[in-house]
């Protein structure tokens, strides 16, 4: 039964975000540019962004399994490219909506310097531009109208995985993803009564997430999630950096914080024991600390197990505060005020 402060039935986006894998790959089928690339550019913003940064950790992981040599992948989040992006480079541009002005200020520079370029978005300016341009496009699902880009990460990351095995950039290891997406789903109960969990240590407090060098972007998708989700500041960092800056702003606390830290048991072990000490010193200062072990056998898993379970712990949060998870209603507002 819908819960009356959720209605737009963003639990139910939460439940189904394991099938987006599957649906992006089948989208992007075919879909490829001619050249020879040797790095690629990710272009976006917001929750059209947080695939990029996860996708790289997923690649380096792949490329050490291979034997081949990574491929760089860069990101852009502003209104024009950096250099990466002229030399033999492949130039994604994803913008769920189609209308992100800094992405498609991005796009539009590509056009015209002739950068092999390929879309993605569920509509918008962005295709109607490759329309007009002959660039290939991929027109991603908008399941309901309420849809948030923040909850549609798996269509973007299935397609970039197919766009860059349609190019052979990338070992094609799509049915590995998708057996490591059905096990997601299959701990879907499990997930939800540990956000729940964590929500209530949450509340009332200002979330901090920590996790290690190699899973800093997903600390950086909690927060947001965080932001986006139970519209609450909350900040992340990542070991062993923290350790010799921002532990020591908690000698003298201004506010009630909560610490969630991402630990991955296969982390480094001098690293891994700055986790059980750190959490130490944080609670002689009064500060509730939650440590998470990314439980899985492979990357895939412990990137969006962790993910969902951020998910599920931003969503009751929001509940516990009264508020429907759904809409971003400050970023509208900015948009009409920059408009």
């Amino acid at each position: 039964m819908r819960n009356e402060q959720d209605p737009s039935n963003f639990r139910q986006m939460i439940i189904d975000s394991p099938a987006q894998f599957r649906t992006g790959m089948e989208l992007a089928d075919g879909i490829r540019v001619e050249g020879d690339f040797d790095k690629i550019m990710i272009s976006g913003m917001g929750g059209s962004a947080l695939p990029g940064n996860l996708f790289r950790i997923y690649l380096n992981d792949l490329f050490r399994k291979d034997g081949r040599k990574p491929l760089p992948v860069f990101q852009n989040r502003f209104y024009g490219l950096p250099p990466e992006s002229f030399d033999r480079c492949l130039n994604l541009v994803c913008s769920y909506s189609g209308n992100t002005e800094e992405t498609i200020a991005a796009f539009e520079e590509g056009i015209a310097a002739g950068l092999p370029t390929v879309g993605l978005s569920a509509g918008g300016k962005l295709e109607e531009r490759c329309r007009e341009t002959g660039t290939p496009h991929v027109k991603l699902p908008m399941p309901s109208p309420d849809f948030q880009p923040r909850i549609g990460t798996g269509y973007f990351f299935g397609a970039l995985f197919a766009i860059l095995a349609n190019h052979g950039l990338i070992p094609d290891a799509r049915a590995e993803v998708l057996a490591a997406a059905d096990r997601l789903s299959t701990g879907m109960e499990d997930a939800e009564a540990r956000g729940k969990e964590i929500a209530a240590t949450l509340a009332g407090k200002t979330p901090v997430v920590y996790a290690s060098v190699k899973y800093k972007a997903v600390a950086m998708v909690w927060k947001i999630k965080l932001n986006e989700n139970a519209k609450t500041p909350a900040f992340w960092n990542f070991f062993p950096e923290l350790n010799h800056n921002e532990m020591v702003g908690f000698t003298n606390p201004q506010a009630q914080f909560a610490v969630v830290m991402l630990r991955d048991p296969s982390d480094h072990p001098k690293n891994l024991a700055r986790f059980e000490a750190t959490a130490g010193l944080l609670r002689e200062k009064g500060i509730t600390v939650d440590i998470i072990d990314m439980e899985s056998d492979d990357v895939f898993g412990k990137i969006f197990g962790s993910i969902l379970l951020a998910d599920f712990a931003s969503y009751h949060l929001a509940l516990r505060y009264g508020i429907d998870p759904t809409p971003v209603e400050m970023v509208e507002r900015l948009k009409k005020l920059l408009a």
